[in-house]
């Protein structure tokens, strides 16, 4: 596979969205190898937005357990209802997390980490894992970010899992 070009920071957050799930699915289009899939999309995410910290946290014996990554040393392992991930998982439902200091129950794994959004990847009717995101910014996160992230959450349990 050759470079993907860098998306426009001049497009709008959800053009940037649209343009990432694209590379996304040709990232993962053709590779067997299910870590670099992932792996790569982590980059993908990291390389065009402002994000701390992207990577995707699996379901193994009962706990979230640290998958693919970009960005500062991580937890490596989350109990199912704890912090926003467990949370995340045990509801099987997307948080955004305004500011990490006010969830209750926050772990914090990066002192600069402010807010955060997770999207659970479902497969079938299964949380298998969820996508974790944290940016230095407090309120960073939005509905565009919501949509795009849930989509790329999508085309994970479609195309790695």
């Amino acid at each position: 596979m050759s470079e993907l070009p860098t998306i426009s920071k001049e497009l709008s957050k959800e053009k940037r969205y649209k343009a990432a799930c694209a590379q996304a699915f040709a990232l993962c289009n053709g590779e067997p190898n299910f870590i670099a899939k992932a792996g790569n999309v982590m980059a993908l995410l990291k390389e065009n937005f402002d994000f701390l910290w992207v990577g995707i946290y699996i379901v193994n014996n009962n706990a979230l357990n640290l998958f693919v990554f970009q960005g500062p040393v991580a937890c490596t392992q989350i109990e199912h209802g704890k912090g926003v991930c467990g949370t995340s998982w045990s509801n099987g439902a997307s948080i955004i997390v305004p500011n990490v200091d006010e969830f209750p129950g926050h772990i914090a794994c990066s002192s600069a980490s402010k807010s955060e959004i997770v999207v659970p990847i479902i497969k079938g009717n299964e949380v298998i894992g969820v996508l974790d995101v944290d940016s230095t910014q407090l309120d960073f996160f939005d509905e565009d970010d919501l949509t795009g992230l849930e989509e790329i959450a999508n085309i994970l349990a479609n195309e790695v899992f």
